[in-house]
């Protein structure tokens, strides 16, 4: 259900997860409406910044010296990763959020960006109780990351139209999903998103309890715009 909620003098941090060239330029693992998703992201990010928020990149960057293959994890013919090897320059955060010096860059094995352990350390530090997180892929890393937020004790704001996957599909009924079990956090979209940055107070998509959106094939894109 729609609530009103505000951050009020809340420490809030933003997390971009993901936001690189491959999912640009690699037609494999390229997502839909990507430029739309990077707009969306930039505004969040000059947003945040203006704000003076705690600012935080994660990046998919696959480095078997560091982390060898996991039990059963795909990898090229020649032992290699199969996305988002280490040495692909196509691993390189986009230019439209590309990080300033003072903010934090977490390169990841894996798709949380808690899985490194160097980013609740960060959030700590700054005493931060909202995360901002936005990124791809919405039902993959992004996900992942929502999970380990809210296990963390961290209330998350899921940005919706700042995130995305391979098809909208794939996007809008990972949303739900992570919808129906955000519990402590909100789902809005960036110009929500924005608002709350600002200091104001929005109508965001609360859970008020487990699984309350049930959706099917024909009804997912609506109850998707509901929220």
């Amino acid at each position: 259900m729609k609530t009103a909620i505000t951050f009020g003098d809340k420490k809030v941090a933003l997390l971009l997860v993901d936001l690189q060239e491959e999912q640009r330029r690699d037609p494999l693992y390229s997502v839909f409406g990507f430029d739309n998703v990077l707009a969306n992201a930039a505004k969040l990010l000059a947003g945040a910044r203006a704000t003076g928020r705690l600012v935080i990149h994660a990046a998919y960057r696959r480095d078997f010296a560091q982390h060898p293959p996991r039990p059963f994890e795909p990898v090229t013919s020649d032992g290699k990763p199969t996305f988002s090897d280490a040495v692909n320059p196509l691993t390189a955060i986009c230019m439209e959020v590309a990080p300033q010096a003072s903010e934090p860059v977490i390169y990841k094995n894996d798709a949380s960006a808690f899985c490194e352990g160097n980013l609740k350390p960060l959030l700590s530090k700054a005493q931060v109780e909202w995360l901002v997180i936005a990124g791809v892929w919405t039902e993959a890393c992004v996900a992942a990351t929502v999970h380990d937020g809210i296990a963390q004790g961290y209330r998350v704001l899921l940005v919706k139209d700042a995130c995305g996957s391979a098809t909208s599909a794939m996007h809008k009924t990972a949303v739900l999903n992570l919808a129906n079990r955000l519990y402590g956090g909100a789902v809005t979209d960036t110009a929500g998103a924005m608002d709350l940055l600002d200091g104001k107070t929005i109508q965001a998509w609360v859970a008020e309890r487990p699984v309350p959106i049930l959706f099917n094939f024909t009804d997912a894109a609506d109850r998707y715009a509901e929220i």
